[in-house]
């Protein structure tokens, strides 16, 4: 069983759901945090069909904060693109993530009915999950997000060929002071060359948050790539 800390919200329909979404949140937060900071941005975002699962990352020494301790995926040395990955940290998340995934295989839901999301470091996350460790995935989604220059992301997909990949929901606000505007579209850009498919949607005056309309496009992404089975 995963270690980390799941809540999760489905319509209380009497019915099994048949896909899933799994929502990451940011350094330093929660997953019961994004849950309401979703649900203050759109009071629906639940379906009959589809459970919402809100992981809590693993409290740990993270680097940037001098050590001391928080809810992060993964560490690393400091908040800039030009930092070198921390590969022994995210291969220990590597096996969280995976084991929740195959929770949910367990319960009858295959990858290619799972979308996985994520704000911030957790659309980091979401990079690694889709993009290396599981490209069956349905599809995925990020808001406010980066991969790091020279990333182990960009050196796997080098190495894909023609493997099909999950498609990609990218948004950022041209006023994020934290994730700058460039480094979210460097990201984009980087992974549309290496052949993943998807969609960049820029939010005017927004910064490092969500906001009503990203997560109204979620909602449609989510929707499109998980339709009910009839």
């Amino acid at each position: 069983m995963s270690k980390l800390g799941v809540l999760h919200l489905t319509k209380h329909t009497g019915t099994a759901h048949t896909a899933t979404v799994i929502f990451f949140h940011g350094s330093g937060s929660s997953g019961a945090d994004m849950k309401e900071w979703v649900r203050l941005m759109v009071k629906n975002f639940s379906f009959p069909h589809i459970k919402v699962m809100y992981p809590t990352a693993p409290l740990q020494p993270y680097s940037p904060s001098g050590g001391l301790m928080s809810n992060v995926w993964f560490d690393r040395s400091d908040i800039s693109p030009k930092a070198p990955e921390k590969l022994d940290s995210l291969a220990k998340i590597e096996t969280e993530v995976m084991h929740l995934i195959k929770e949910e295989n367990n319960a009858g839901i295959p990858s290619n009915r799972i979308v996985v999301g994520g704000f911030s470091m957790g659309g980091s996350l979401t990079y690694h999950t889709a993009y290396r460790w599981d490209r069956n995935l349905a599809a995925a989604f990020v808001f406010s997000s980066f991969l790091n220059d020279n990333s182990i992301v960009y050196q796997e997909l080098k190495k894909c060929g023609d493997v099909s990949l999950p498609p990609l929901l990218q948004l950022h606000g041209d006023s994020d002071d934290l994730v700058h505007f460039p480094w979210g579209q460097s990201t984009y850009n980087q992974v549309k060359e290496l052949g993943v498919q998807g969609e960049f949607h820029v939010l005017e005056r927004l910064g490092h948050s969500i906001n009503k309309r990203g997560m109204n496009i979620i909602k449609e992404w989510v929707e499109k790539h998980l339709p009910e089975i009839v």
